[in-house]
């Protein structure tokens, strides 16, 4: 279990598409600190499992259905992510109870600006993750805890407080990206 607060941006230093799924090497330095191999990581919201554990960084391995299902494929060798580890039992939940068990990805529409370094920020999401979707609901965008601020037809929209914007990866998308 994750709560959607980021604790790092982590760089891709590669993806090895396999002959089923694909093999993340992405490096980072607090997640680290207290990982052992075969531990959960959240890699834009995504549960995966940690191994080949090195000081700074770590591996995970993709199944084709992860592939499928989320922006993972899309990345490149020095793209930047999100990283959040596991709950602790006696942790604080500071954000949302979210799984890592990701149900679709959306298209990033626009990142608009409101002022005072807020941000209104649009996603085009399919009709199929629309009964999931309730307005003032949490959701995780690549892993960041949100709460949905409008829902018209099928596109949503979340606002991104300065702390947000600066702590994570919203600030790189472009329109069309996946999200």
């Amino acid at each position: 279990m994750f709560t959607g607060i980021i604790e790092e941006l982590g760089k891709v230093e590669s993806l090895e598409t396999r002959s089923a799924g694909a093999r993340l090497k992405v490096a980072c330095q607090t997640v680290l600190s207290d990982m052992t191999e075969g531990a959960s990581i959240a890699v834009n919201g995504v549960c995966l499992t940690a191994v080949d554990l090195r000081p700074a960084n770590f591996s995970a391995d993709l199944a084709p259905e992860t592939l499928q299902r989320t922006n993972l494929g899309a990345l490149r060798s020095g793209s930047t992510v999100n990283l959040e580890r596991p709950l602790s039992p006696t942790g604080r939940l500071s954000g949302h109870i979210v799984q890592g068990h990701v149900d679709g990805t959306g298209e990033f529409l626009a990142l608009d600006s409101l002022g005072s370094d807020n941000w209104w920020l649009k996603i085009s999401v399919p009709a199929e993750l629309d009964p999931f979707l309730v307005f003032k609901g949490s959701i995780a965008i690549d892993g960041i805890s949100l709460t949905i601020a409008s829902l018209e037809s099928n596109v949503m929209a979340v606002t991104i407080i300065p702390h947000t914007y600066r702590n994570t990866t919203l600030g790189s998308y472009r329109p069309g990206s996946r999200v």
